[in-house]
């Protein structure tokens, strides 16, 4: 989930905007990965803690974020660098002062370690300036995707020493993922720095279109479908907006022969939520209520499901002084209804 834009809230807030169809793709070419394949039948109970500026790992407040989400019950928790393209067609990407430092990232990983975390670490690239990162279309793919395999295998080195239990080789690359023999190759790269399982994590309306899962340990898909057409808490409503999604997702599991983890998943506390939840800005009205409906509603969608292999919902609460929009309104479900139903679900 990117944060592009989220200033506007202090103007006039975003309309909802269409979602893309989700195409088929034949990836039956794509090579088996080695043993170590996610194939258990446990369940994610994950959150996201992503970071916005080059010290936010190293922040006063980061132990009490990981104490306070190991409260909900919580037991992975991911972590994401993020580098720049400062155009669509860039040829490579960069680092920023909004990117992590390494030195701040292995200190927050071992942090999470020894309050008993397992870590999946998800690498991002995005625009400077705002834009959807689905957007990137390099004017030279080859020199794009060299340029992108030692921006991951920078991470998969720091993974590897770190013993991060998870990998995410890419996220919401839209306008790259279709080039399947140019990311198996970037697969093959991090395998030779990283041991651990791997994932990609594709957009809901991407997932299908990915020719490379089976090159992968787990489909991972950023989960925000549109659930609801108009604000509602009903959980009728709610079960069955997600009862067509559960279905496509439990055939494609089969026919892939893997499990689906929702690398992301999430809904502001904003009246509308369930019908936007990929919008920081769907609307000015705060609503815990819906939010917490939401979560409930996907829990109660997915968690009896074998071939699910969990959640990692966006996002914890922002660092100090880097929120655009209200706590009220973001993600976040701390101190909010959402967080007491992960804790009753998680917690018993």
């Amino acid at each position: 989930m990117r944060r592009a834009a989220v200033a506007a809230l202090a103007a006039a807030l975003l309309t909802l905007s269409g979602c893309s169809g989700e195409g088929v793709h034949d990836d039956s070419a794509a090579p088996t990965p080695p043993a170590g394949t996610e194939s258990g039948r446990s369940v994610r109970h994950g959150m996201t803690l992503p970071s916005w500026a080059r010290t936010d790992y190293d922040s006063p407040v980061a132990g009490t974020y990981l104490r306070d989400i190991r409260a909900t019950g919580a037991d992975w928790i991911v972590f994401t660098p993020t580098w720049y393209q400062d155009r669509r067609t860039d040829d490579g990407m960069h680092t920023t002062e909004e990117t992590a430092s390494d030195g701040s990232l292995r200190r927050i990983v071992r942090r999470a370690h020894r309050a008993g975390f397992k870590v999946l670490l998800k690498p991002h690239v995005d625009l400077r300036g705002g834009g959807d990162r689905a957007g990137i279309r390099p004017g030279d793919p080859a020199a794009w995707f060299t340029a992108y395999r030692r921006f991951i295998t920078h991470y998969a080195d720091l993974a590897a020493a770190e013993h991060v239990e998870q990998l995410a080789v890419g996220t919401e690359l839209a306008g790259t993922s279709g080039d399947t023999a140019a990311w198996t190759k970037v697969i093959g790269a991090v395998r030779e720095r990283y041991g651990g399982p791997l994932t990609y994590a594709a957009n809901f309306d991407e997932y299908s279109g990915i020719g490379f899962w089976r090159a992968l340990d787990v489909v991972g898909i950023d989960a925000y479908w549109p659930v609801a057409g108009k604000a509602t808490t009903d959980p009728d409503v709610l079960r069955r907006g997600w009862a067509p999604v559960v279905r496509r997702l439990a055939a494609f599991a089969a026919r892939q022969d893997r499990r689906i983890l929702f690398t992301e998943a999430g809904y502001t506390s904003q009246h509308g939520t369930a019908t936007a939840p990929y919008s920081w800005t769907v609307g000015t009205r705060p609503d815990g209520a819906e939010q917490a409906a939401a979560y409930r509603a996907l829990l109660d969608a997915f968690e009896q499901r074998t071939w699910w292999a969990g959640v990692c919902w966006w996002m914890w609460d922002d660092w100090p002084d880097s929120g655009e929009i209200p706590r009220r309104l973001t993600y976040s479900p701390h101190g909010k209804p959402a967080e007491q139903v992960l804790r009753d679900r998680w917690t018993t």
